[in-house]
């Protein structure tokens, strides 16, 4: 899944522009999906995926039907956690 990759197909995300990481889409991202595997995480530590308005809903089920999902924040948000989490999966 990408987010933050080079080369937008026009889809409202420019090439520097954060991308969705819903596979396949290439929209400008709004959402970052906080999440963690507690089987090989610690537990303060978060990794995120980037959504579009459009595959927010999705990738959310996605996380909290494996019990991976932690917190939905907005793009431009920052929770000054500082934890090191990686921009996509």
């Amino acid at each position: 899944m990408g987010s933050l990759s080079s080369g937008s197909t026009g889809s409202g995300a420019g090439p520097d522009a954060p991308q969705c990481s819903r596979r396949g889409c290439r929209a400008a991202a709004r959402w970052r999906l906080r999440w963690n595997n507690p089987r090989i995480h610690p537990p303060g530590r978060r990794k995120e995926w980037l959504a579009c308005g459009e595959h927010r809903s999705w990738l959310e089920a996605y996380l909290n039907e494996r019990g991976l999902w932690r917190e939905t924040l907005p793009l431009g948000a920052d929770d000054g956690a500082g934890d090191g989490g990686d921009a996509h999966a």
